[in-house]
This record gives C-alpha cells, sequence and structure tokens, in this order.
C-alpha cells in the first residue's frame, strides 16, 4: 500500500515523499480514508505509530478546497494536552501542508499572549492549541468557532488524566454542533468511552496496537547496580559505549539537576528539561540535544512529554518510574518506526518492587547485565532475581535501522494536577502547557 491509494492529492504526496516515507504506517492506512470519508473517528494510537501523521495528512486534504479563515476565525481545531505536543503537531501540519495555500499556528501557555491573538486576527485554518491558553484566547475574543469543521483531540486520555475534563467540556460548548470530530487515545478506557459519549457520532474505532506493549525493535536489557553509583555507571557507559545522544529520565526535578551537574563534571554535555525551567531554557536544551550540542537530555516524565527526536538511539530509566506504564511511554521514544533502538535500566535494590510491575507489565522478563566493576553489593529483589546472567563488560548493541514512515508524539502520563484552577506551568519547551 502507498499514501497514494488512501486518496491524498498531489500535494501532499509530494510533501510526504519530500520527508523520505513511501509506506503508511497501519494507523495511517486506516484512519485517513475514514476521515476523508467525513466519519468521526476513534483511535487507539501507541507510540511511534504514526498517528499524527494519520489525521493531519486526511485533515489538510479536507480543508485544501474549502473557502479559507476570514479574521479571528478557525476551521479545524486539535486540542493538546501538552506545550511540546501542540508544538510537534503544529510542525506536522506545516511540514505536510506547504504545497496547500492554508494557514496555521499554535498557541499555548508559558509564553506571551499577544503575538497568538495577532496571529488569530487574521484568522487560520488550523490552530493548535493547550486547552488553557485557548481559554484564554477565547475569553478576550480573540478567536471564534462559527466556522470550525473539524475538531481534533490528541492524547486524549492524557488530558484526563491531567485534570483537563472541565477545560474540555468549557470548550466543547463553544463549538458548532455540526463538525467531524476525531478522537486519538492510547487506549479507549471507561473514561475515554464516557467523553466520547454524544462528543462522536456514529465513529469509525481503529485500534492498531494491544496495550502496554513495546516495540520489538527496542532491545531492552536491566543494569543492577547500587543507587550511589548510579551517576558513575551512567557517566561509564556513556563514554566507554561513544553514546552520542542520551535521553535519561529521572523521577523529580531536583534529581534531573543534580544528574546535569554530575555528567558535566564528568565531560559530559548535559541539560535538563522539567517545568521550572523557563520556556527559552526548555527550547534551548532541545534545540541543543537535537542539533548534536548537549550530548545527555535528562528529563522527568511530564517535561518530556512530546519529545519526537529522529532516530533516538539510547533511553536510559536513571529511575524506574512509579507507574509501571510509563515505562513503556518512556522507552517507546527510540525504536520508532522500524528504527532500532536500546532502552536501559538502572536499577537498585531498592527498586525491586517496581521492576517486577513493569516485567509483569509487558509480560517478559528484561535480561539483567551488570556492567564489570560496578556489580551491586545486593541483587535487585524480583520474581526472577535468582537467576545468574554473566558480568558484561559492555552493554548490547542494537542494530542499524531506518524510518519507513512519518512518527509521531509520544505520550507520558504526568502527576494530576490540583483540582481547581488550571497549571500554568508544567511541561517543557513546549510540553506541558495550557
Amino acid at each position: 500500500m502507498s499514501f497514494a491509494s488512501l486518496g491524498l492529492s498531489a500535494p501532499l504526496l509530494k510533501a510526504v515523499a519530500e520527508q523520505g516515507y513511501d509506506t503508511p504506517s497501519p494507523i495511517q492506512a486506516k484512519a485517513i480514508p475514514a476521515v476523508l470519508e467525513g466519519r468521526d473517528v476513534m483511535a487507539a494510537a501507541q507510540t511511534g505509530t504514526g498517528k499524527t501523521a494519520g489525521f493531519t495528512l486526511p485533515l489538510l486534504e479536507r480543508l485544501k478546497e474549502g473557502q479559507r479563515a476570514r479574521p479571528r476565525q478557525v476551521r479545524a481545531l486539535v486540542l493538546t494536552p501538552t506545550r511540546e505536543l501542540a508544538a510537534q503537531v503544529g510542525e506536522s501540519v506545516a511540514t505536510y501542508g506547504k504545497h496547500l495555500p492554508l494557514t496555521s499556528t499554535v498557541v499555548f501557555g508559558g509564553v506571551k499572549i499577544n503575538p497568538q491573538i495577532a496571529a488569530l486576527k487574521r484568522g487560520v485554518d488550523v490552530l493548535v492549541a493547550t486547552p488553557g491558553r485557548l481559554l484564554d484566547l477565547h475569553g478576550q475574543q480573540a478567536v471564534n468557532f462559527d466556522a470550525l469543521e473539524v475538531l481534533i483531540l490528541d492524547e486524549a486520555d492524557r488530558m484526563l488524566d491531567m485534570g483537563f475534563i472541565h477545560d474540555i467540556r468549557r470548550i466543547l460548548k463553544v463549538l458548532p454542533a455540526r463538525r467531524q470530530t476525531l478522537m486519538f487515545s492510547a487506549t479507549f478506557s471507561d473514561e475515554i468511552r464516557r467523553l466520547a459519549k454524544g462528543l462522536v457520532d456514529e465513529p469509525v474505532e481503529v485500534d492498531v496496537a494491544p496495550r502496554n506493549t513495546t516495540a520489538a525493535t527496542v532491545n531492552q536489557w536491566v543494569c543492577p547496580v547500587d543507587k550511589p553509583r548510579k551517576p558513575a555507571l551512567l557517566s561509564h557507559l556513556i563514554h566507554s559505549e561513544g553514546w552520542e545522544q542520551v535521553l535519561v529520565f529521572t523521577r523529580t526535578k531536583h534529581g534531573a539537576n543534580k544528574l546535569t551537574r554530575q555528567l558535566e563534571a564528568d565531560g559530559i554535555e548535559a541539560a535538563a528539561i522539567h517545568g521550572n525551567k523557563s520556556q527559552s531554557a526548555r527550547t534551548k536544551a532541545l534545540g541543543g540535544f537535537k542539533s548534536g550540542e548537549i550530548r545527555v537530555l535528562v528529563a522527568t516524565d511530564i517535561a518530556a512529554r512530546g519529545l519526537d527526536i529522529d532516530q533516538l538511539p539510547q533511553v536510559v530509566n536513571f529511575e524506574l518510574p512509579n507507574v509501571a506504564e510509563d515505562y513503556v511511554h518512556r522507552i517507546g521514544r527510540t525504536g520508532r518506526a522500524g528504527a532500532s533502538g536500546q532502552a536501559v535500566s538502572l536499577v537498585c535494590k531498592e527498586e525491586g518492587k517496581e521492576l517486577a510491575g513493569i516485567e509483569r507489565l509487558i509480560k517478559r522478563n528484561l535480561p539483567r547485565h551488570p556492567v564489570s566493576g560496578f556489580e551491586p553489593g545486593q541483587a535487585v529483589d524480583t520474581p526472577d532475581a535468582d537467576r545468574k546472567p554473566a558480568t558484561r563488560r559492555s552493554p548490547p548493541r542494537p542494530g542499524p535501522g531506518t524510518a519507513s514512515r512519518p512518527e509521531e508524539d509520544n505520550r507520558q502520563r504526568p502527576r494530576r494536577r490540583r483540582r481547581g484552577g488550571r497549571n500554568r506551568r508544567r511541561g517543557n519547551g513546549a510540553t506541558a502547557g495550557e
């Protein structure tokens, strides 16, 4: 199957080809025709499935023939839970719509609102927004939805997790009832189905991957180590294995800052991204990481949401997540779209419970590979801790891989926000926003 067979026009096919893609992913093959038919869609899409292109391409196809947006009008609205995801979706719209006479803009919190008001004043065909900032703009009468044709909820499950349900309901009240609605979520949970009731009309349901599965292209392994020696082990692996681009996850902002300082003391270029960093600092850190200026990006789960980094080879769990499902989301940043990658977890005795929960969730035991000179004094206490893996002097390396279709944003389970009021400082450079 090719993108041409899905009913896309020449300008979109040209943009897809310019990105080096020729074969649609399963989510794209199923969602694109349904969207082009004007059907409402509920799609369960996991990390690395190509879901952003799965709705961006048919959306642009549908909008290209209609009347251009008038001042303060929006023809299509894409709601995302985080700033980074909004920015990534905005990039996708701009990339695939480059040969079409359509306009788009992205709005989220954490930056000045006046330039966003100015952009909306002219009218846009596609508006990508986070809920809180959109409500602010609507409250200032900077945007109206009388001409809205399509509503897309991206990562609907995360929006619920982050407590945006009330904001979403407020937004829905000001949208026209006659519209096409697309919902993309990691799963069709009971909460999502309750949200969908009355929101979508006889939707086409698309589910291309079982929940909580990890890509076969990701080489996963556990490196047992005593907790105090984790920073030294990470530096050792980066130096000895020649890792040039590593995304490292910590549980806390303080932990991210501390680890960044330790890596820099070892001569490794590193930067931290989390909610306490300014918008400009987060954007600079992400840009430096993508360009290769920064070798290691240390992130909390919430700050890393939506990061889309081509061919990311290494993900390291410096600390295991408290929620087992977050492990799947974390390591989904590598091994995407057919490319290979490596996910390494530095696990100490105190994290045995978390490791056991992850292994139950993914239904497999992760191989243990102690590194010579860093063997732990006490074994990690998990159901299969009685195995005696051989000590390795170097970790396993992934094989080569190439991307063959559009990728999209990942999802991380953020902390639930406090009740009452919107979060105004959440996530990274465009990570978690309103």
